[in-house]
């Protein structure tokens, strides 16, 4: 490492043991760090944070409101160890990586129900609301063993609000300085025996610019709404039951500057155009019988219309799913839960992953059956141990098995630890969005025929709250271990034309020990900050030799800092940041590029006035450092590639390409917002 991230390193450390807090200003706490709040992720159960057997980190809405963002997809880049990852420098797709797991490994729930997967993993945190969530709940590690497929790298749960306590009127508006616009409203009301809560996102830029003069826009030109409702029904014995529905329209571009909608598919003028719509449906409700058996039921609908420079990328998509499960106490020691599972997809594109041998269309059908059981057993005071099984089939892969067990021990109020060991899978689709964004630049190869990726993974975890009279430290630790005996990662080095998928032939690691500190002090300033350590990476067999190869975009460390102080007078600065250490990029054969990013900090600031319970402005800038990353495109001057075979001007035959990212390509911007409640 450098001396700057040695430095850097050191203050991030320094910082986690100066968070601080009045408690009579408990109503601007950046987040909620109250030990006992409510979790459900963890086990599918409604339980104290305490009590729960497996780590949960909850963030509330306050928390996202101290660097205000467009949608969830940016916000949740404050929380340590949570990194949204740009995968194309032109049209801005992107993922979620937690821990240096890729975006396929990171599945997001809305209200614990699976409906962002596969091709619509890049819009699950885009265009929902901030209105309407209440708090996001996150699980670093596999959860295969409850929520199946994709559930191997953490789990994002998206809690909305309960339409009964949510505000009457919200309403959250802000522009930016680049006149990127954002109007996020909110509302309950009754109607019979029905508590109502609606929710509208509304997002526009539309000035395009290019600050670094490649000739392409720097960030791409977006038009989106969403529309979010939930019904919340009343009945007798406080029995569950609610729906939700959610559509998404989005209308976005990257390119060259004086690209249009009329140089679609050309290769005149470079663009990559996206349009989606989508809509999602939730629903859940309690039997009306004496034990609590719960039914889950979700359908989602996604379409995309895509160019990508010359190629098309025309795709459908629709999921439904159904869960029911018995949750039942034994006795006052053994708390159980059974249910089944039934996941069926329907997915069918203009790729040769939807296509037969002879090239006649044929759509992937996928139905994906499953049961599991688990047993919490607290079979002495202070211990707790939890023990789950899944079974699920798949008539591609046919039987698969994702057991865990964990275990916690809290032998009072200021010690917890826990333990545990699972093992995870995911079914493989591999042509999502995320990777046809690159289709542009390079040709996406499937070397053969794909098995299920399995992993093996362990985790180790200690909470310790340390009471100094008016002074809480809560410290968090977390050491992770994942061992994969398959895993499907592209091969962008063989050849700089190509993306290459194949069976793992080796195995692969991702291990690290992560540190997030809480301190309460009797003064207005609070901090909290984290850091990660990591290591992503696999071992390939190459013809009886081991090369060790690291992950793409994983940072070998990454740190978070959120500081809020609040002046005399309701004046509250806030003040984040969050830095990224160095990691492995996509680079050619004799490549003039780094293939390690240098390490870069994005910090921010903000100044808010609160004028009553219910109007507050505010305003502050974005990146204050204006770093902005280098090398974003290869060769931007022949996007088309159609002067590659110049032996004198191109001797190493370097092609367009837009993947080479670490961060966002937008420099410093201010912004100013208002925020209005009316409970």
């Amino acid at each position: 490492m450098t001396k700057h991230t040695y430095i850097t390193l050191t203050l991030l450390c320094i910082t986690s043991f100066v968070r601080s807090q009045a408690p009579s200003q408990a109503d601007t706490l950046a987040a909620k760090t109250d030990l006992d709040e409510m979790v459900v992720t963890g086990t599918m159960k409604l339980t104290r944070r305490t009590d729960s057997p497996i780590p949960v980190e909850v963030v509330t809405h306050q928390f996202f409101r101290k660097n205000p963002a467009p949608c969830l997809f940016e916000s949740v880049g404050m929380i340590n160890g949570v990194q949204p990852q740009l995968n194309c420098n032109v049209c801005n797709t992107g993922d979620i990586h937690i821990n240096g797991m890729e975006g396929p490994y990171t599945m997001v729930l809305i209200d614990g129900m699976p409906i962002v997967s596969s091709l619509s993993t890049v819009y699950g945190l885009s265009g929902i609301p901030n209105s309407i969530v209440d708090r996001v709940e996150i699980v670093k590690g596999p959860a295969s063993s409850l929520y199946g497929s994709e559930a191997m790298g953490g789990i994002i749960n998206i809690i909305t609000k309960n339409p009964e306590k949510a505000p009457r009127i919200s309403a959250d508006v802000f522009t930016t300085s680049w006149l990127e616009h954002n109007i996020d409203l909110g509302s309950k009301f009754r109607l019979a025996k029905a508590s109502i809560l609606a929710g509208v996102n509304y997002f526009n830029y539309q000035h395009p610019q290019d600050k670094n003069g490649d000739g392409f826009t720097d960030v791409t030109l977006q038009n989106r709404l969403s529309v979010f409702n939930k019904w919340k029904f009343q009945r007798k014995e406080n029995r569950e039951a609610s729906i939700a529905a959610r559509y998404v329209t989005e209308d976005r571009w990257g390119g060259q500057m004086n690209w249009s909608k009329k140089w679609s598919g050309s290769d005149s003028v470079y663009g990559e155009s996206i349009n989606t719509n989508r809509w999602e449906f939730i629903s859940m409700y309690q039997l009306p019988v004496k034990e609590k058996i719960m039914l889950q039921l979700s359908w989602n609908w996604h379409r995309q219309n895509s160019w990508y420079g010359i190629h098309p990328y025309n795709a459908i998509q629709r999921v439904a799913f159904a869960q029911a499960y018995w949750d039942k106490q034994f006795g006052l020691f053994h708390n159980f839960l059974l249910g089944a599972t039934y996941r069926y997809t329907y997915y069918d594109d203009n790729t040769p992953g939807t296509s037969n041998a002879n090239g006649s269309n044929n759509p992937m059908k996928t139905p994906l059956p499953g049961v599991f059981i688990q047993d919490e057993w607290s079979f002495r005071p202070h211990h707790t141990l939890l023990a789950g099984y899944r079974y699920d089939y798949d008539n591609v892969h046919g039987h698969i098995h994702s057991p865990r067990v964990a275990y916690k021990w809290s032998p009072n109020s200021n010690h917890t630890v826990r333990a545990s060991f699972g093992t995870g899978f995911r079914v493989v689709n591999l042509f999502t969005e995320d990777h046809s964004a690159l289709t542009g630049a390079r040709e996406v190869v499937i070397a053969e025929a794909l098995r299920p990726e399995r992993s093996y993974n362990s985790n180790l975890n200690y909470v310790h709250k340390i009471r100094l009279q008016r002074t809480t430290i809560n410290l968090d630790i977390t050491g992770f271990y994942s061992y994969f005996t398959n895993k499907i990662i592209g091969d962008f080095d063989t050849d700089p034309s190509k993306i290459i998928y194949q069976n793992l032939h080796g195995y692969a690691i991702s291990r690290g020990i992560s540190l997030n500190t809480d301190i309460t002090l009797p003064v207005p300033l609070k901090i909290i900050a984290g850091v990660t350590f990591m290591n992503v990476y696999q071992i390939q067999d190459n013809n009886g030799k081991q090369d060790k190869i690291q992950q793409l975009h994983a940072p070998k460390w990454s740190g978070n800092l959120v500081a809020t102080y609040t002046f005399p007078h309701a004046f509250i600065v806030d003040i984040t940041a969050k830095c990224n250490g160095p990691m492995r990029l996509p680079v050619f054969p004799n490549d003039y590029r780094p293939e390690y990013s240098p390490w870069y900090c994005l910090a921010n600031i903000q100044l808010t006035k609160k004028f009553s319970n219910t109007l507050e402005v505010y305003g502050g800038i974005k990146n204050l450092f204006n770093f902005i990353p280098s090398y974003a495109l290869m060769r931007p001057f022949d996007p088309f590639d159609k002067y590659v075979n110049d032996p004198v001007n191109n001797p190493y035959g370097y092609t367009f390409e837009t993947s080479y990212n670490y961060a966002p390509m937008q420099g410093m911007k201010a912004f100013a917002g208002i925020r209005y409640t009316f409970q």
